[in-house]
């Protein structure tokens, strides 16, 4: 089982294991990590996901598809180079250990 990492603004950590094929939007809420509200159940429809991933874990992030990029443009906390939404990040091998921050 990956682990996630999730950084609140205010410098509180959450972690957990998370089963391989979840979405980390859907962990967040499973762990009660506020400010990733999911409005729209991973549907790619609202930007309510919004993340921003560690530096150190961008390369292994699977690349954005056109979507999420437009999608981005709409989020509320400034859009930053780390941006993604995360109901398009799905928990693997390849994500054990990453670490999300959670914008206000």
């Amino acid at each position: 089982m990956p682990q996630v990492h999730w950084i609140m603004s205010n410098g509180d950590r959450v972690s957990d294991d998370v089963n391989d094929g979840t979405n980390l939007m859907d962990a967040a809420q499973m762990n009660g990590i506020p400010g990733v509200a999911g409005e729209c159940g991973g549907c790619l429809s609202c930007a309510t996901c919004h993340v921003y991933v560690d530096e150190a874990w961008l390369a292994a992030c699977p690349p954005m598809a056109d979507v999420e990029n437009a999608m981005l443009d709409i989020v509320i906390a400034p859009r930053q180079s780390g941006s993604r939404l995360s109901c398009q990040l799905i928990a693997s091998s390849a994500l054990d250990g990453i670490v999300l921050h959670v914008p206000d």
